[in-house]
């Protein structure tokens, strides 16, 4: 099978390591095991659960503990309804994999997780990309979407809160997509890995778990729950459609980790905690780069409401790899290129590594700026 290189994948194991300031990065910052423990209360009684657990393969679908506290970030869903999966780039592969066939009409929006177009494409879909446009605040032309649907559509991928925009769709404006799936009975994947992580109210958007029988929601612990190292993620869903997911699932995963999946599930179990960290750290953050912006002329944006990420607009005479590269290579500080993401012109700021290393790191990028000015 062959299939696209994953353009952002390959740039951050290009250079992730080679960076004094990481402003590429996704994930709201990471929390450690001793913060978690502390925030769960079991900081006397982990060791104690971690050395009778014996080093089995774990429960097949997830353990009843972590899917029934998964089951509980969603209005519809029960266990049965939740499969876990390594990492929300796990859920993604596998849905694309059970549902997606050569042949079948797919739509995807762009940009998003080049997961969402390029393994259909891989598999031998016929592919229809619908363009998110800063004019339109990256959101959804509906109008555009009901052209795009075909009484053979069998799935439009989405990606809620969006990234690399930051752009969010509300509850409003997914039932309109939902009526748009339902109206030639397609599946509707919404990847919502950065859910929890809204401006505004308490952070979290509806799921498309929730609003529509052939919904689909992927997430997964890395984004708002600043447990990347965990590799835990998610699929919620119908159960038919999971039962299908389970057959490919059988060919690469067996089980999560049992460590990794109760880590998970004390996580999800004290997420008021965790949530509100990383909500602190996200709008504390983006009015940082706001506040950033308003002086640096050669830089424009649509501001995010949600998510980690922000997609700037760059006005120099270079390509967007080349401008993160020499940026690299003169201050330090790596973010990245809009070409990864099939945007050229653009460039992806991740925004909630620590609040110093934004500062430091946006008053490098504006030296580098000033200094490269026509």
């Amino acid at each position: 099978m062959d299939i696209r290189p994953f353009g952002v994948e390959m740039w951050m194991n290009e250079y992730e390591t080679k960076c004094d300031l990481n402003l590429a990065e996704t994930c709201v910052e990471s929390i450690t095991l001793g913060e978690l423990f502390e925030m769960a209360g079991v900081q006397d009684s982990i060791l104690d659960q971690l050395s009778g657990m014996k080093m089995t393969y774990g429960a097949i679908e997830g353990s009843d503990r972590l899917r029934d506290a998964i089951a509980s970030l969603y209005t519809t869903q029960n266990r049965e309804n939740v499969l876990t999966t390594h990492g929300t780039i796990g859920a993604n592969s596998l849905v694309h994999q059970a549902l997606v066939a050569r042949g079948d009409h797919v739509i995807s929006v762009i940009p998003t997780y080049q997961q969402h177009y390029s393994i259909p494409e891989s598999i031998g879909a016929d592919i229809e990309l619908l363009h998110l446009r800063p004019e339109q605040a990256f959101l959804p032309d509906l109008d555009k979407l009901r052209s795009m649907v075909r009484p053979d559509t069998k799935l439009i991928a989405i990606n809620n809160p969006n990234n690399p925009t930051g752009a969010l769709m509300d509850k409003a404006l997914l039932e309109e997509i939902v009526a748009i799936a339902r109206s030639v009975d397609a599946w509707l994947l919404c990847d919502e890995v950065y859910r929890g992580t809204d401006q505004d109210g308490d952070g979290m958007t509806a799921a498309v778990a929730d609003l529509y029988e052939k919904g689909i929601s992927t997430a997964g612990m890395s984004k708002a729950y600043s447990l990347a190292g965990l590799r835990v993620g998610w699929i919620a869903g119908p159960k038919d459609m999971l039962h299908d997911v389970m057959i490919h699932r059988d060919y690469n995963t067996i089980s999560v980790g049992q460590i990794d999946e109760l880590l998970a599930a004390m996580a999800l179990e004290n997420r008021e905690k965790i949530l509100a960290r990383a909500q602190s750290i996200t709008r504390k953050n983006l009015q940082i780069v706001e506040d950033w912006l308003e002086n640096e002329p050669l830089i424009s944006w649509v501001k995010p409401k949600s998510g980690t990420t922000a997609l700037l607009k760059y006005n120099l005479p270079m390509t967007s790899r080349e401008l993160c590269v020499t940026l690299l290579k003169e201050e330090g500080v790596m973010l990245t290129p809009g070409s990864a993401m099939d945007m050229e012109g653009w460039l992806r700021l991740g925004y909630t590594n620590p609040t110093a290393d934004l500062v430091a790191g946006l008053a490098k990028f504006s030296a580098f700026l000033k200094r490269h000015a026509i």
